[in-house]
């Protein structure tokens, strides 16, 4: 609160108060008063004036400068009645009130939006557990007939792949309760998700290399799966049609982090699309022309690494590549504490 800006709201109150002096003395002069005893009432009235001016405005300064303080500070900004002594002059009591009411009702709405979502996540863990049950049951009906249908098969990869990234994404807003950091050997979590897709990879004939994935790293077994099993679900969904089918994964390790690499000579992502192929919901050029795409991919395993601490970056040629690289940086940060 500045000083100018306290004068100017107070300008009315100024002008109201020369206005009465002046009335004061004109009815002094017309008694014939005493000239001295008029400098007298003068200066007492000024002083008066000013000494509560002062007193007022330093107190009112006080009050909001640390409402800004605090205000900034805040990430959160309906909690601020919680940094605030109540004031003791009227109008900031009215404030300090009134925010505190915002404050409760706003506590209570966020209460009830938590819990809501909280149930609606319940919810949908509960149903993607029941929705895998029949998949895995037709899954297993397929391989146990005399001779099995691919393209159902096919089919029935890609509708589970689906209900576990609903899985995923619900978990995602809310994984840092459901991680565990420790030492992962990136070869056997690469291994774990080559398996998996292991038939559709010999189907499309895929030629899958790997180099230096003998190294461990700092992360979530179970997230980085998902993550590495995201970036081949895309090399497969979007797979070269013309020419031979290649996938490299490779691991490089430095002083200061270990980088996965994930290349594949696929269709490819435009120029135009790269800076936002990681935004929720973006199918780009790809997705719109060739296979259909929620968009929901990158954008989960864009959030799971920044979660967990993991840089990762997509470069791009179209109908040429696409190379994923996802940085585990060497710190002491998940052993704080």
């Amino acid at each position: 609160m500045r000083i100018r800006d306290y004068i100017k709201d107070r300008k009315v109150a100024y002008i109201i108060g020369i206005v009465a002096y002046a009335i004061i003395i004109l009815f002094l002069n017309a008694y014939k008063t005493n000239k001295q005893a008029i400098i007298v009432v003068t200066v007492i009235f000024f002083m008066a004036v000013i000494l509560a001016e002062i007193w007022n405005y330093v107190r009112k300064r006080d009050f909001y400068r640390h409402l800004d303080s605090a205000l900034s500070e805040l990430d959160k900004k309906y909690l601020i009645p919680e940094m605030l002594k109540e004031a003791d002059f009227f109008e900031g009591k009215v404030l300090y009130e009134t925010l505190s009411e915002c404050c409760k009702s706003m506590a209570e709405h966020v209460s009830g939006a938590e819990k809501k979502a909280k149930e609606f996540r319940e919810y949908i863990e509960m149903w993607v557990h029941e929705a895998k049950l029949p998949v895995a049951s037709l899954t297993l009906m397929c391989h146990n007939s005399d001779e099995p249908d691919e393209k159902m098969l096919t089919q029935l990869k890609r509708l589970d792949d689906n209900i576990e990234n609903v899985l995923y994404y619900a978990r995602s807003e809310t994984s840092e309760k459901d991680y565990l950091i420790k030492e992962v050997s990136l070869k056997k979590t690469f291994s774990a998700v080559a398996v998996k897709n292991m038939e559709t990879l010999q189907t499309l004939d895929f030629e899958v290399r790997t180099e230096g994935l003998d190294k461990t790293v700092l992360t979530d077994g179970k997230w980085l799966e998902y993550i590495l099993g995201q970036l081949m679900a895309n090399s497969i969904k979007y797979a070269a049609k013309e020419r031979s089918r290649k996938l490299l994964v490779t691991a490089k390790e430095s002083e200061k982090a270990v980088t996965l690499q994930f290349y594949d000579n696929g269709a490819g992502i435009s120029k135009a699309d790269i800076p936002y192929v990681f935004e929720k919901s973006f199918t780009g050029e790809n997705g719109r022309s060739g296979a259909k795409s929620t968009g929901m991919g990158l954008y989960i395993v864009k959030s799971l690494c920044d979660r967990l601490g993991h840089g990762i970056s997509i470069t791009s040629e179209k109908d040429s590549f696409t190379e994923v690289t996802i940085t585990f940086p060497k710190n002491d940060f998940y052993f704080a504490g």
